[in-house]
């Protein structure tokens, strides 16, 4: 028996396991049930997805990779017995026969070049939101983990979440009747975005800035990109819409089936070629699913406008005071107002009358899990798939960044979903697949 099918019996037996924990075998045994997990980028987001993973007690930390030596010295503290490496292509390489599983956590111009040498040597992935930078990167990782049958999961962790679960079964309930339409915002950038390039500067001697750059088009350093405003910048990051929406949509898109838009059409200010804007409105129609699932007219909002929040008319809200980051899914018989980021807050508006999630008699047809990470973990040793998994996360990653290539094309795209393409204009094709550096593969 392998390693893989090891841990996929030690899973499958559930419960057993749990009991033989308690017993007097060897800790060996214990511990070759363990998932061994690599990690991609350990500061920030990478840091809190390698702590949370570990924290489970259900994997091994063997290796560590981040291009910032910094932050790859700091995270080795706690882990002195993981392997270091600033290049995750070598790591992956010498270490194939040793990892199970990888954590990717760079920026969002790493993401898919990454997971997909993973899947392709048969390693479960974990990737952080958004599943990658560009809409045909995500049909790409979709369709290798289904070819090679590994366990996947989109870190936004809400999905995971009792809360947003009950949001789902909700809405699936017809709890608010048949949803026409849906609003969705964000008080981000909170990062610096309109911006032109700054003028470059020596890179610090602690990071490797050529791998930094990984498939991106060159540039030199400017400190605006490392460690954080990155996201601002289209050739590394994907803006507001990118970071949050993948928290904020994912429950309306989750719950109403809503698979891939048939237009959307975006406006936002100021227009740079190079970084996002202070500001945004993005407007995407989904066509019926059946004849219980009409269509629905989908606003995404972000940033600023002429110095406030930009949103949807608070009125929409019924009363409820809408907050920061939230959502508002309006059907025939009442509305949802969710009042944060990870739809841990949300009421029902029916009838005039405001009803806290509680008091609704809400029929549970969703899995729960302690915690998102373990949900993955839990798959690889042989439990159920975890409902985040990139058959469900790659559409619903296309369904958010073609907001990014309209509002780049500055025109509505009617768009062809499964063929990955807007059939009335060729202007947003360079904003759905883009080349790589010389040296970098997909």
């Amino acid at each position: 028996m392998n390693r893989r099918q090891f841990l996929g019996s030690a899973g499958a037996a559930g419960a057993g396991f749990l009991v033989l924990r308690g017993t007097s075998f060897p800790p060996s045994y214990v511990q070759n049930a363990k998932v061994n997990c690599a990690f991609v980028g350990v500061g920030g987001r990478g840091g809190s997805n390698l702590g949370e993973t570990m924290n489970s007690g259900m994997a091994n930390c063997v290796a560590l990779c981040d291009v910032d030596q910094k932050t790859l010295d700091g995270a080795a503290k706690k882990y002195p017995d993981a392997k270091k490496y600033n290049d995750f292509r070598r790591m992956l390489e010498e270490l194939s026969k040793q990892i199970d599983a990888v954590v990717v956590s760079t920026p969002d111009h790493c993401h898919a070049p990454a997971a997909a040498m993973a899947i392709r040597m048969k390693k479960h992935v974990y990737v952080e939101k958004p599943m990658t930078h560009s809409i045909y990167e995500a049909r790409t990782l979709t369709q290798l983990a289904a070819e090679h049958k590994v366990v996947t999961q989109m870190g936004n962790q809400g999905h995971s979440s009792d809360s947003r679960r009950r949001l789902v079964e909700f809405l699936q309930a017809g709890g608010i009747g048949k949803v026409t339409e849906v609003h969705a915002w964000t008080n981000r950038p909170i990062w610096p975005q309109g911006l032109d390039r700054p003028p470059s500067k020596p890179a610090p001697a602690h990071l490797n800035w050529d791998l930094w750059i990984g498939p991106a088009p060159y540039r030199e350093y400017h400190d605006s990109l490392h460690p954080f405003s990155w996201r601002g910048w289209w050739d590394f990051g994907t803006g507001a819409l990118g970071d949050m929406a993948c928290h904020i949509m994912d429950a309306p898109f989750w719950g109403l089936k809503l698979g891939y838009p048939v237009s959307v059409e975006a406006e936002g200010a100021p227009l740079k070629p190079e970084c996002g804007p202070h500001w945004e409105t993005i407007r995407l129609e989904f066509p019926a699913r059946g004849p219980d699932l009409p269509p629905v007219k989908f606003t995404w909002y972000d940033g600023k406008k002429e110095g406030k929040q930009n949103g949807p008319p608070p009125e929409l809200a019924q009363g409820v005071k809408i907050t920061n980051n939230g959502n508002i899914i309006i059907g025939d018989k009442g509305t949802v107002v969710v009042l944060d980021e990870q739809t841990g807050n949300w009421k029902a508006v029916i009838g005039g009358e405001v009803k806290d999630k509680k008091d609704l008699d809400i029929p549970r047809t969703l899995p729960r899990t302690r915690e998102h990470h373990v949900e993955w973990l839990e798959g690889i040793r042989g439990g159920p798939m975890p409902l985040g998994n990139f058959a469900y996360s790659g559409p619903f990653t296309e369904s958010v960044l073609i907001g990014i290539a309209a509002f780049r094309a500055q025109t509505k795209l009617v768009w062809d979903g499964p063929n990955m393409k807007a059939t009335n204009t060729r202007d947003a094709d360079k904003y759905i697949r883009r080349e790589y550096r010389q040296g970098w593969t997909l």
